[in-house]
């Protein structure tokens, strides 16, 4: 039986709340970009699943075309893609990614 890699992210983006696809592991981040979105969560104190592209390519290519977004990291919330490193840093810093957490209700108000 072929995989279906589309279907398997499909998966895994409505079986997690919050996840994020990108290189290494929340602790151990393998890029620079991986680590600043791993960081935001963790500061916000956001619960959420990842998957380690460079433990498999087909998933690595795969996202790139699921989300029609060419990079990684990229950041799920209820099943919406909401973007890569950039926009998580720049939602951050403008204040609006933990309201938009919060609307979703992967974070708690008083958090």
């Amino acid at each position: 039986m072929t995989r279906n890699v589309n279907d398997e992210i499909k998966s895994m983006v409505e079986d997690n709340d919050v996840l994020v696809f990108m290189k290494g592991t929340p602790v151990f981040p393998q890029c620079g970009f991986s680590s600043v979105v791993a960081g935001v969560l963790n500061h916000l104190g956001v619960e959420y699943a990842s998957v380690n592209v460079l433990e498999d390519m087909e998933i690595r290519q795969g996202i790139k075309e699921y989300s029609d977004w060419p990079t990684i990291p990229q950041l799920y919330v209820k099943g919406e893609f909401v973007g890569g490193c950039d926009i998580v840093k720049e939602m951050f810093e403008e204040g609006e990614l933990r309201p938009f957490l919060q609307d979703k209700g992967v974070l708690k108000a008083d958090a």
